[in-house]
């Protein structure tokens, strides 16, 4: 007769299996109803009476079954639609051509964001540096700084300021105000 392997041994021990290798067992409903009548203390683990699940009791109780994220269906939805195009399948050497000019293009384009910071950053502390001497080289005390600072006026011929927003791929919270009429200038 062979012996279990010392990870089985040790499994039965915890879950306490009796150990044997007779293929038919008839009594194991009866040591495992026995186990389970002796012990009076609640187990830690819990017993399951239904087939294999991946989704709790509890959750097939309260929500009608897990609760499906939208995100994650529509990209199911567009990876696996039929109109997708199989995902490119390509040699070890043309792998390797596609890979390096991939890391070509975002370098460059790295490069390219990377001159645009650093012309946004130069242009703001020149306005910067042309502010500062509007405040204290002036000789008026600030006055012709504080006037240019001065927004007044600046927005009230425009239409308003409230519907202007950045391009997005979804609709605003609240639609178009048909109501709004321009503000009279006066004169």
């Amino acid at each position: 007769m062979r012996s279990l392997s010392p990870a089985l041994a040790s499994l039965a021990n915890v879950f306490r299996i009796p150990m044997s290798l007779t293929p038919v067992r008839p009594a194991v409903s009866r040591v495992c109803h026995e186990t389970l009548s002796r012990q009076s203390a609640p187990t830690t683990a819990a017993v399951q009476t239904a087939p294999f699940s991946s989704t709790s009791t509890l959750a097939k109780r309260k929500g009608g079954g897990p609760q499906v994220d939208k995100r994650i269906t529509l990209i199911r939805y567009f990876l696996y639609h039929p109109l997708t195009p199989r995902p490119l399948r390509f040699s070890r050497n043309r792998f390797l051509r596609h890979w390096t000019i991939h890391r070509a293009w975002q370098l460059f384009q790295a490069q390219q964001r990377k001159k645009q910071e650093l012309e946004l950053q130069r242009q703001y502390q020149s306005m910067q540096a042309a502010c500062e001497e509007l405040r204290t080289g002036a000789g008026d005390g600030g006055k012709l700084f504080r006037v240019s600072m001065n927004k007044k006026g600046v927005f009230t011929d425009l239409f308003p300021i409230e519907y202007a927003r950045f391009q997005t791929e979804s609709p605003a919270a609240e639609g178009w105000n048909y109501e709004w009429k321009r503000p009279e200038k006066k004169y």
